[in-house]
C-alpha cells in the first residue's frame, strides 16, 4: 500500500489521517476485498510514528466495518468495504460523489491550486455549513 502519508503538523491525529486515507483508498477502489494492509509495526515505521497510532485507526477501520484484522492473515479490507467506506450506495462510489471529487479535484489544479490548497478549501467549506 502506497501514497499513505501523515502531516505531524497537522491539527488532525496521525490516527485519524491515516483512517481517512484508508477509507479514502477503499472507497475509490484503489484498496479492494482481501487486499492487504501492512502490518502496524511496518507502517509505523515507514511513517515515522508509534504503533499504537496504527493500530488505533486499524482498530477504528474495523469497528467501521472497512477491514477485517486476523491473526494469521493479518489485516485485510473486508468484503463489503466499499459500501462501509462510501462507494456504494446511493450516488456515491462508483457512481456520484467519487465522480465529482475527481472532477473538483481537476478542476482545481487547472486553476492552479496544489493539494494543500484544494485540502484548505475543502476544510473551509465543511466550516461553513
Amino acid at each position: 500500500m502506497t501514497g499513505i502519508r501523515v502531516d505531524l503538523a497537522s491539527p488532525t491525529p496521525a490516527y485519524e489521517q491515516i483512517r481517512s486515507q484508508v477509507a479514502g483508498l477503499v472507497s475509490v477502489g484503489d484498496l479492494a476485498p482481501g487486499d492487504r494492509l501492512p502490518a502496524s509495526r511496518t507502517l509505523a515505521h515507514d511513517l515515522g510514528i508509534a504503533v499504537g497510532t496504527v493500530q488505533r485507526a486499524y482498530r477504528e477501520l474495523e469497528q467501521s466495518g472497512v477491514v477485517v484484522s486476523r491473526r494469521r492473515t493479518g489485516t485485510v479490507v473486508a468484503a463489503d468495504a466499499a459500501l462501509r467506506a462510501g462507494q456504494g450506495g446511493t450516488g456515491a462510489g462508483s457512481g456520484g460523489l467519487v465522480r465529482s471529487a475527481r472532477s473538483f479535484v481537476e478542476q482545481a489544479r487547472g486553476d492552479g491550486l496544489d493539494d494543500a490548497a484544494i485540502l484548505d478549501l475543502v476544510r473551509a467549506v465543511l466550516r461553513d455549513r
